[in-house]
């Protein structure tokens, strides 16, 4: 059997736990979390980071930030996972669809600008399978238009574009460390924060509307409420779990991309007889292995191989169904132009097993189940 996906575990992870458990402090910002933040703003030359409860969060205290009023628009894909949208509904803004281009599955840059109206305020580029969106293009709209643009990079920690890591180049970027992602603390995600300007705002929202962290630092003698605010801390044994993984982050990254280069240098092949196919990342993108997925001809193949290979304890599994024909998309937004790939290319797509720890031998099954299957 080989399962779609374990959450990874490098062996320090409990003793961590431990510490955190015997410091007496188990709630937020504690040493663990202040670790966390420093390793990311130093890694990825991060302005700020601030870890929160899960990606999900981290997307509505963007939006947030981001003042939108009642009535304003912002643009992102359809083919994303529905924290992408809710954060914005949640700040009370209208969904704009945009389709997406057929090789990397991302926010097709030059469909951008005719979505753009006068209530359009923020565009979200969302960074699938931690391969980046074209984002000198998406930034140059932004800029022309006085536009924000927040990064939806839960799946793109250790991603780079050109040379800079994704969640630091819009004016705020978004991780998740859910248990499915490359890295995870069960639930929880980070703000990347790249314009000093909303740290304080940041800040007072994530701790409940109060000016705690500003007391903690002696910068104030006591803490209040000052602003709209709500609990967005992560528990400080989440972040001494997430902790032992930063601190292995280039083995595990190192790990995935085996398991990914494995993958599609023995599938190669069949991609070119046209056979199904395989990811594209562009010259100017390094990926962080987030994924590995297929594209077969059309649903009908695609429900077929997910069927012949969970019969062999082979477990594929097809990704988001698009948010603009979903209940809530009709509901809180419209797609603009023509939805020419996003529904039809995410009927094709079917993810691989991929996870860190994966062995040689498992992904050699999974890869003689794709073989089988489409030498029928």
């Amino acid at each position: 059997m080989v399962d779609f996906n374990v959450p990874p575990c490098v062996g320090n992870e409990i003793e961590y736990v431990k510490q955190a458990i015997e410091s007496h402090k188990i709630c937020g910002d504690g040493q663990f979390t202040k670790k966390c933040h420093q390793w990311m703003e130093e890694r990825f030359n991060a302005q700020k980071v601030l870890l929160t409860t899960s990606g999900t969060t981290a997307l509505d205290m963007a939006m947030l930030l981001c003042d939108l009023q009642p009535g304003d628009e912002v643009i992102l894909p359809s083919y994303t996972f529905s924290s992408t949208a809710t954060s914005a509904v949640l700040a009370g803004a209208k969904l704009v669809f945009v389709d997406v281009r057929p090789d990397t599955m991302n926010i097709d840059e030059t469909k951008i600008e005719d979505a753009i109206t006068d209530k359009t305020k923020v565009i979200i580029a969302m960074h699938y399978a931690g391969v980046a969106c074209e984002m000198d293009t998406i930034m140059d709209i932004a800029k022309r238009h006085n536009l924000i643009v927040v990064e939806d990079a839960a799946q793109g920690v250790m991603s780079k574009y050109k040379g800079k890591h994704l969640g630091t180049i819009g004016t705020f970027g978004c991780y998740s460390f859910h248990e499915t992602k490359n890295y995870s603390m069960g639930e929880g995600g980070a703000l990347v924060i790249n314009n000093s300007e909303y740290n304080e705002r940041a800040e007072i929202l994530r701790e409940k509307g109060t000016n705690r962290a500003k007391f903690f630092r002696g910068q104030v003698d006591k803490y209040t409420w000052v602003d709209f605010g709500d609990s967005y801390l992560p528990s400080e044994l989440n972040a001494a779990y997430l902790w032992a993984q930063l601190l292995n982050a280039d083995e595990i990254n190192g790990n995935r991309i085996a398991t990914w280069n494995r993958y599609y240098q023995e599938l190669q092949a069949m991609a070119m007889e046209g056979k199904f196919e395989i990811p594209t990342v562009p010259k100017e993108c390094e990926h962080n292995a987030h994924m590995f997925y297929l594209k077969c001809k059309d649903l009908k193949e695609r429900s077929e191989f997910i069927k012949f290979m969970k019969e062999k304890e082979l477990y594929c599994v097809f990704h988001y169904i698009p948010l603009h024909s979903a209940p809530a998309g009709e509901k809180f937004g419209r797609f603009d132009g023509e939805d020419e790939f996003t529904t039809k290319e995410s009927e094709r797509l079917v993810r691989l097993p991929m996870y860190y720890g994966l062995r040689k031998d498992q992904v050699d099954l999974v890869v003689e189940g794709i073989k089988e299957f489409f030498s029928k």
